[in-house]
């Protein structure tokens, strides 16, 4: 169920867990819709752990589907690439503010 930028799942153990959706995009090529989400957890070199299935935007409920192919792979991981330098150029400009 996705709501308010949230997206509830239950993962491989059936806990239910409560994800952040970083974006959904369609693609004309493939004719799927995708969703890509966090958790929050890190991995072991300390970056964000990142999800990405394909989706129905438009069923009744939300069920997620395996991504199959590397050319699906490739085309999400350019748009979080695309998402990691936009984020980067802003925090630039404002400066950090962790500072």
């Amino acid at each position: 169920m996705e709501k308010d930028g949230k997206l509830i799942i239950k993962n491989d153990k059936g806990e239910v867990m409560e994800c952040d959706v970083l974006f959904t995009f369609d693609s004309d090529e493939t004719g799927k819709s995708y969703i890509a989400y966090t958790d929050n957890t890190k991995d072991e070199k300390g970056n964000i752990k990142v999800y990405a299935n394909i989706y129905d935007p438009n069923g009744e409920s939300l069920k997620l589907e395996p991504i199959t192919t590397e050319k699906e792979w490739q085309a999400i991981n350019n748009i979080l690439i695309s998402v990691q330098e936009k984020v980067r150029e802003v925090v630039e400009e404002n400066g950090d503010s962790n500072k």
